[in-house]
């Protein structure tokens, strides 16, 4: 089919769920017994009701822009104007079953215009969040979230946004090699003309796009992105994969050649290590190739980027590299997701190995939180190796030498701007062991957050989680905030449910970057 052809998929009927089509045993009961959880009402609820003063302040002066200005009451439209916030909030409130929300955001969606922007359009931004958070909406609604919004028309508009947004995206593809341009003009759609993109935002693409080929049965969404995913896959030259399934962060559109070895597990690298295994865990039979390649990435960090600061040897931090093979000690908040990632892969993996790992990673993002007087970790941390006489590319500031000898990081950009890979880590955590000790820790972090973050008529970031009060806000409530933060810290204490992580191989669903949960491929797909 051509663009702007793909069929909107009849509403699915609701059904059990069907077997996993998958090598691994499904028995796992004679080695395995899944971790018992704790319901936390109370809790949950102080959640829902942070998500309702939040969407409260943005539908009373920002809607139907994307993003509210808590301290001014006022708007930003940073995600090119479609309302950004309401859309990444759907999810979320699916789950919270707050139904006033869900309806006042299904009756804006029909209404939005995916052919006007007067700003460049991100392919990666607008695909973890709009198409993201539209396609999870409509996988929740033709399933157990159905509540009050499982009429076929609100369902149908629902998808029927998601391909009209997709095929406006497609031309991101259009070219000689098939790596998209990640930059985009509307009205009519086009290509920015980059030379450049990066792992993060060309390895982004693949589960949002491959679901929507699921559910329309149209494999063109698909393919585009799996081609696109190719050329990480099997990176050339060897300059871009300087360790093994470790890559570097750039790559030519052109041809997909790498253009450099500098990487990490922070931004413009990230989400790429993240999809590969969720990718195997949405369907492991189409892609065994992804586990594999994750599973290198995996072991090359826990040979080569593991670190233990000079300080507190006791912690685990991952080092990110330069110029080739070249450690620096320097993290972000970006990536304290890589904890919840280990815990996921050794989870669909059996592979206890890497679940540890993970929580010994959770453990020392934990570390960032506990040490600032905020309570709230920073953006960017740096620390100085036990072990190497390698030191990081910036030296312990004077001001930060007692910090360092206590917390064994310092702090390198102290702002927060509502962040959710740390809290994301915890649920991991939660998920796979069921230690109370990690919904304490989410507590811990959702109070210090209530503290610093509560004002005017939402949450805003703040200048520097370590001097009192958060040093001023940043007057701006993410659209993240919505999809990531409230989502994972209600899910921790919340009661179980099919969307819910779950460590004895029976996930029906897994969560996109942005928090936005899109069911696991097996018979949902095209009405079932």
């Amino acid at each position: 089919m051509g663009l702007g052809e793909s069929p909107v998929a009849a509403v699915a009927t609701e059904k059990p769920p069907p077997q996993r089509r998958d090598h691994r045993p499904r028995d796992t009961t004679a080695r395995y017994d899944p971790p018992k959880h704790v319901v936390h009402a109370a809790r949950a609820d102080a959640v829902r009701q942070a998500f309702q003063v939040s969407w409260d302040g943005y539908y009373k002066y920002a809607f139907p822009h994307d993003s509210l200005r808590p301290t001014t009451n006022s708007y930003l439209d940073d995600r090119n104007g479609w309302g950004a916030s309401a859309v990444d909030a759907l999810s979320t409130g699916l789950i919270m079953q707050n139904w006033r929300v869900v309806d006042q955001i299904l009756d804006y969606i029909p209404t939005i215009d995916f052919d006007k922007t007067d700003d460049q359009v991100s392919l990666f931004e607008t695909t973890i969040r709009y198409l993201g958070g539209l396609l999870s909406a409509y996988d929740l609604m033709t399933g157990n979230a159905t509540g009050k919004t499982s009429d076929s028309k609100r369902v149908n508009a629902v998808l029927k946004q998601a391909v009209h947004l997709a095929d406006n995206l497609m031309v991101a593809f259009d070219t000689q090699s098939g790596v998209p341009d990640n930059n985009l003009w509307f009205n009519p759609p086009r290509k920015a003309g980059s030379e450049h993109n990066s792992i993060a935002t060309v390895g982004t693409l693949v589960l949002e796009w491959t679901r929507l080929s699921d559910i329309t049965g149209n494999p063109l969404y698909g393919k585009l992105a799996q081609r696109a995913e190719s050329y990480l896959l099997s990176p050339r030259p060897k300059l871009g994969e300087p360790f093994p399934g470790l890559l570097g962060t750039n790559l030519k559109i052109s041809n997909g050649e790498f253009i450099e070895s500098s990487g990490g597990w922070g931004g413009g690298d990230d989400s790429f290590y993240e999809y590969l295994i969720k990718m195997y865990l949405y369907d492991p039979n189409s892609f065994s190739e992804y586990k594999r390649r994750w599973i290198l990435a995996a072991d090359s960090s826990m040979k080569y980027l593991i670190s233990h600061p000079s300080s507190r040897p006791e912690l685990t931090y991952l080092a990110m590299w330069r110029d080739s093979k070249t450690l620096d000690f320097v993290s972000e908040h970006l990536a304290c997701f890589s904890g919840g990632n280990f815990i996921l892969g050794g989870l669909t993996l059996d592979m206890p190995e890497y679940t540890n790992f993970g929580l010994e990673l959770v453990n020392s993002c934990y570390n960032t939180y506990a040490s600032t007087t905020t309570r709230i970790g920073p953006e960017i941390f740096r620390w100085e190796d036990s072990q190497s006489s390698a030191k990081s590319s910036k030296p312990v500031p004077q001001n930060q030498s007692e910090f360092y000898s206590k917390s064994g990081f310092w702090i390198d950009s102290p702002y927060y701007v509502l962040r959710p890979e740390v809290v994301e880590s915890y649920y991991y955590a939660y998920r796979a062991t069921g230690d109370t000790k990690y919904q304490e820790w989410a507590w811990d972090a959702f109070q210090a957050i209530q503290r610093a973050c509560r004002v005017g008529s939402g949450y805003s970031g703040v200048v520097d989680v370590n001097k009192p009060d958060g040093a001023g806000y940043t007057d701006a409530q993410e659209t993240f905030w919505f999809a990531e933060v409230l989502k994972y810290l209600y899910l921790i204490f919340s009661e179980d449910a099919v969307w819910q992580v779950q460590a004895d191989h029976t996930n029906q669903f897994v969560f996109n970057t942005e928090a936005h949960p899109v069911r696991i491929k097996g018979g949902y797909e095209r009405g079932g």
